[in-house]
C-alpha cells in the first residue's frame, strides 16, 4: 500500500465521519421545539436547523472537496458547537437524556 493510497483511505474515512457528525446534529436539531431552544438561552431553532443543516447538504454537494477547505471547517465546527453546547443544555431544559 502506498503512502497516496492510505491518504486517500484517511481523507474517505474523515468526509465520511464528518457526514455522519453533520447529518446528526442536523437531525438532531429538528427533534427539539422552538420553545426549548429559548428556554435553553441558545439561537433559535430555526437559526439551528438552517445552520446545521446548510453544513449537511454542503458536505454532500461538496464530497469530493477537502474536509480542510474552509466551508467544510466552519460547518464542522459549528455542529461541534451544537453538539457540545446546545444539545446538552435543550436536553437540560426538556429533561430528555
Amino acid at each position: 500500500m502506498t503512502i497516496y493510497a492510505f491518504q486517500s483511505t484517511l481523507m474517505l474515512v474523515v468526509l465520511v465521519v464528518l457526514l455522519a457528525v453533520k447529518g446528526f446534529a442536523f437531525i438532531n436539531s429538528l427533534t427539539y421545539s422552538a420553545e426549548a431552544y429559548e428556554a435553553a438561552g441558545k439561537l433559535t431553532k430555526q437559526a439551528w436547523c438552517a445552520i446545521t443543516g446548510l453544513g449537511f447538504a454542503a458536505q454532500l454537494i461538496f464530497i469530493g472537496s477537502s474536509p480542510l477547505g474552509i466551508i467544510h471547517l466552519v460547518f464542522t465546527i459549528a455542529a461541534f458547537v451544537y453538539l457540545a453546547d446546545v444539545r446538552p443544555a435543550l436536553a437540560e431544559v426538556t429533561s430528555r437524556r
